[in-house]
C-alpha cells in the first residue's frame, strides 16, 4: 500500500519538469542572445563617435590643421572653393639621406598651396626659414623611412604642419611633391 501512495505524487513530480523545460528553453532564446546583439549594434557607433568627435579633433589640433567648412546644399562645391588658390613653387630641395654617410641624397622640389589671400606675401616673406625647416625634416629621412609605403604622404603632413607653424596659421592648405628624387 505504501506504494500507492507514492505513485501518484511521484507522476505529478516527474509531468512537472517536463512542462518546465519548454518554457525555460523559449524564455532563454533571445534574453540569451541580447547582450551579443547589443554589442554588435553598439560597437560600430561607439567607434564612429569617438574617431569622429575625439580623436580626429585632437589631429587636427596637433597638426594645426583646421577642417574646411562644408558646403552646404544651396551654395554647391564652388562656393565652397571660393578663395583663390595660390601657389608657390620651392625647387630644387638638396639633402643628404640619414644613415648613408653623404653616399646618397635626396632631390625634392614642392609646391605649397593655400587660400590666404597673403599667402605668396608670406611665403616669400619666409623663404629662407621655410626652406631650412623642410631641409631639416627632409635630412631626417633614412633610405627604408623614404622607400616606406606611404612615405610621401608622411613628408607632405610633416610639411604642412611645420610650414603652418613658421607662417603662424594653417596657410597652407596641400603640398604637391612635383621632383622627388633618390640618387
Amino acid at each position: 500500500m505504501p506504494s500507492d501512495r507514492l505513485s501518484p505524487t511521484t507522476e505529478q513530480e516527474s509531468a512537472a519538469p517536463a512542462s518546465a523545460a519548454p518554457v525555460a528553453a523559449s524564455a532563454g532564446g533571445l534574453k540569451a542572445w541580447l547582450p551579443l546583439l547589443v554589442m554588435i549594434l553598439l560597437m560600430p557607433a561607439l567607434a564612429f563617435t569617438m574617431t569622429q568627435f575625439v580623436l580626429l579633433p585632437r589631429l587636427q589640433a596637433g597638426l594645426g590643421i583646421t577642417p574646411a567648412p562644408e558646403a552646404t546644399s544651396e551654395e554647391g562645391p564652388s562656393k565652397a572653393h571660393a578663395g583663390k588658390r595660390e601657389s608657390v613653387t620651392m625647387n630644387k630641395l638638396l639633402v643628404n639621406v640619414a644613415g648613408t654617410m653623404g653616399a646618397r641624397y635626396l632631390l625634392v622640389s614642392l609646391t605649397a598651396v593655400g587660400t590666404d589671400p597673403k599667402f605668396r606675401e608670406k611665403m616669400q616673406e619666409h623663404d629662407a626659414e621655410l626652406r631650412d625647416m623642410a631641409c631639416g625634416a627632409l635630412a631626417t629621412k633614412t633610405l627604408a623611412d623614404l622607400e616606406k609605403p606611404g612615405a610621401r604622404n608622411l613628408i607632405r603632413s610633416e610639411l604642412i604642419a611645420g610650414f603652418n607653424n613658421i607662417l603662424g596659421g594653417a596657410m597652407v592648405q596641400e603640398i604637391y611633391l612635383t621632383e622627388f628624387a633618390i640618387q
